[in-house]
Parts: C-alpha cells; structure tokens; sequence
C-alpha cells in the first residue's frame, strides 16, 4: 500500500515568489526611467512654483510662497485657459466624429485589406510633427487647397490661417490617428455574432449601433478621448505655427513666462495648474471608462 504525502506549501510557493522577484526586476527599467525623467523634473517643477523670482536680477529665491499660484486665476490666464479648452474639446470630439466610422470600417475588413488600412492610418507618423504642422499653413492659407475648393462653390476668399479654426483644424488632423487606433481596438473585437443577434431580433443598422455597437465600444472611446483631450490642451506647436501668435494656448502663455518674460516660478506654477487639471479630467475619464467596461 502506497503512502502519498501531503503537498509541501512551501515549495509551492517558491515558483511563485520567484515569477514575482522577476516580474520585479523586469520593471525596474521603467520606474528608473520614470523617476528619472519624470518625477524628478516634476519635483523641481514644484519646487520652482513656490518661489520668487528678482525683478531686477532675475534670480530665484527659494521659498514657500503660493502667491504665484493665485496669480493664474488672472483673467489673462483664465482666458487662455478657456480657449485651450475648448479648442481641445472641440477638436476631441471632431476626432471622435471622424475617427468612428473610419475604425469601425477599418474593424470590418479581414487580412491583408485591413493591414493596409491601418498602416494608412499610421503612416502621418513616420514624419515629423513639425513637417506636418507646417505643411499645414500651405493647406489652409489663401490660394491654397483648401480656399480653392471653397471658391469653386461660390465662397468666395477663405484665408484661415492664423486664425482660431485652423489650430482647431491642425490639432484634429494631428491627433485623429490617436483617436482611430483604441477605437479600432475596442470596435474589433466586438464579434460579428452580436451584431447578427441584434439584427435577428429586428434592430436597425442605427439602433445596433447606438444600443450595441457604441456601449461595447465605450473603453476605446474614452481612451481615444484620453489620448488627443490631454496633449491637445497643453499644445504649443499647432497654434505657434497655425496661430502665428494672434490665438495663443494656454501651452503658448507658460513657454513664454520661461523663454521671454524670464519668470520661472511663475511659469512653474502655471503648469503644475494644467497638470493638476488633465491629471482630474484622466481620472475621471478613466473612472467612467472602466464603469464601461465593467457594465459591458
């Protein structure tokens, strides 16, 4: 009679602490990479915030002061503010108009097709924002394409550049591919047996999409939203360039306080304000897509 003994707990638990002291070791790299280069310059970002800069040396002064922090809510400031975000709001939201029908189309397409779609998707990124930005001005100024098929149905002169619609137009079309690839992800994988349920029990194509299609693909949405809302509020580039300096951002009033009004602390404080507002608006963006998720 054979004697079977009882499993040993703790060489159970060896391979266990050992995937786990690997796992650990695997993520070194990037909190290293992280502390580094992130939260080290924030912390001197922080530090910068709460001190005083000389008028007439221009030196910091190290200190504990949060005057610089009341002075963002000047109305010059909260101006820039708002106009930051509702261009970024309304690009987001043309993104997302735009970006569905194209994901869900692309998500629709099987093998080599589908390839190729997404690789038309990413192909603006394998050439530089900078290139793209300022392709851009020859797109929207007077004579250009654009104008030009304006004035072909009666529109007469169009000129957008420098103004306020052509950074909306020139963030949307820089951050449209970052709004498609989480939709395409999310829509693809929705299987092609629930559209046909819904269809068995007499929904439209409309109502399959407004009841099914967009519910499923709420955690894509509010990851394409995350990816072109955050980055689009702070943008400098677009409205440098597309703006000409007449519609300054919010990410064009902090370059400034450090490049040429020189005030650092100043400067530091106005962008920790728009790191602790994106930080929220994340948050709460990521709260309700993982409510999403969770209901789907």
């Amino acid at each position: 009679m054979s004697v079977t003994s009882a499993p040993d707990p703790v060489a159970e638990a060896a391979p266990a602490r050992r995937r786990t002291r690997a796992g650990w070791l695997l993520a070194v790299p990037s909190f290293g990479w992280t502390l580094l280069f992130f939260l080290v310059p924030l912390g001197f970002l922080f530090a910068y915030s709460l001190g005083e800069i000389d008028i007439i040396t221009f030196q910091v002064h190290w200190g504990w002061t949060l005057d610089n922090y009341a002075g963002v809510f000047d109305q010059l400031y909260l101006t820039a503010i708002r106009r930051s975000v509702l261009l970024s709001v309304g690009a987001t939201a043309g993104a997302l108009v735009i970006g569905f029908p194209i994901a869900y189309y692309i998500s629709l397409q099987r093998g080599r097709r589908q390839l190729l779609l997404l690789l038309a998707v990413m192909v603006p990124f394998w050439t530089s924002f900078l290139v793209r930005t300022y392709a851009m001005t020859n797109l929207l100024g007077n004579g250009g394409p654009v104008a030009t098929v304006w004035g072909w149905f009666g529109g007469g002169d169009l000129n957008l550049l420098y103004t306020p619609t052509a950074i909306l137009l020139g963030i949307l079309y820089s951050y449209l591919p970052l709004m498609v690839l989480p939709l395409f992800v999310a829509l693809e994988r929705i299987e092609p047996a629930v559209r046909d349920a819904a269809a068995d029990l007499g929904a439209s194509g409309w109502r399959t999409l407004r009841r099914v299609i967009v519910p499923l693909a709420m955690p894509g949405i509010v990851a394409g939203c995350i990816l072109v809302g955050v980055p689009a509020t702070g943008e400098y580039v677009v409205p440098a360039i597309l703006g000409g300096g007449k519609t300054l951002m919010y990410g064009n009033v902090v370059a400034d306080q450090f490049q040429t009004v020189g005030d650092y602390p100043f400067g530091a404080a106005l962008s920790m304000t728009l790191m602790a507002v994106l930080t929220v608006t994340v948050l709460v963006l990521r709260r309700a897509g993982a409510r999403a998720e969770a209901v789907t």
